[in-house]
């Protein structure tokens, strides 16, 4: 009987519930990629995060998967990214290549009632984010919690030293070359936010000279409602 030849998926960019702009992830798109074949495979991921319960959807359907699910972080893995990381069997680090956690984030408006409702949902997301680094690091959840809370940044060692990797990814003895694709600058929550206003700018400038397309100050409002995690 052939063995199923192990395929190679790639997360690449930032984590949505539904694509706006063409070059999100989504649970979706990614639930129709993984469900193209069987067998082992292996996750590429350079992503500076996003949306958090699309995050929590992807890291479950790789939880679930049948076969083996290899990992490896060729550039970033932050914020929800790193969340989907840690479904990986086992977990591969580029030497330059970079891991951050830190606390959910969300947008809130109205009165007390609703501010204290949204501090409730993100200390819950919050715990529901620990189980995930706790079943792959083995460490306690109040040191997760003080490594959430202080917003950390991990290189491909010190992700190795407290869990969140098992390897570093080694040079290809048959081509002589490092087994890593082309790295992308490190990402800030400053520099995603960035980029989303720069693409959503964009957007309002097409939308201003077409009739038929989303108005700018919708899109806009669009971008307010984010439910993000950076």
């Amino acid at each position: 009987m052939t063995q199923s030849q192990e395929r190679i998926l790639f997360l690449n960019g930032t984590i949505a519930e539904e694509s706006w702009f063409d070059d999100e992830v989504t649970p979706a798109l990614f639930k129709d990629e993984l469900n193209s074949g069987e067998g082992d495979i292996t996750v590429w991921i350079n992503s500076p995060g996003g949306d958090c319960i699309a995050a929590a959807q992807i890291y479950n359907m790789l939880m679930d998967y049948k076969g083996n699910v290899t990992v490896k972080i060729d550039g970033i893995a932050a914020s929800a990214a790193s969340v989907i990381a840690m479904a990986g069997n086992k977990v591969i680090v580029s030497p330059v290549s970079m891991i951050m956690i830190h606390n959910p984030a969300t947008i809130a408006a109205g009165d007390t009632s609703e501010m204290q409702k949204a501090i409730a949902m993100l200390d819950e997301v919050k715990e529901s984010i620990i189980n995930a680094y706790e079943i792959k690091t083995g460490l306690s959840r109040a040191k997760l919690s003080h490594l959430m809370d202080a917003e950390t940044w991990m290189d491909a060692n010190s992700a190795i030293e407290m869990g969140f990797a098992d390897e570093i990814m080694q040079r290809n003895t048959e081509d002589d070359e490092l087994e890593v694709p082309n790295v992308s600058m490190t990402f800030s929550r400053a520099s995603v936010t960035n980029s989303l206003m720069e693409k959503m700018a964009e957007k309002c400038k097409i939308a201003q000279k077409t009739k038929n397309e989303i108005a700018s100050d919708s899109l806009l409002e669009r971008l307010e409602l984010i439910r993000n995690w950076r």
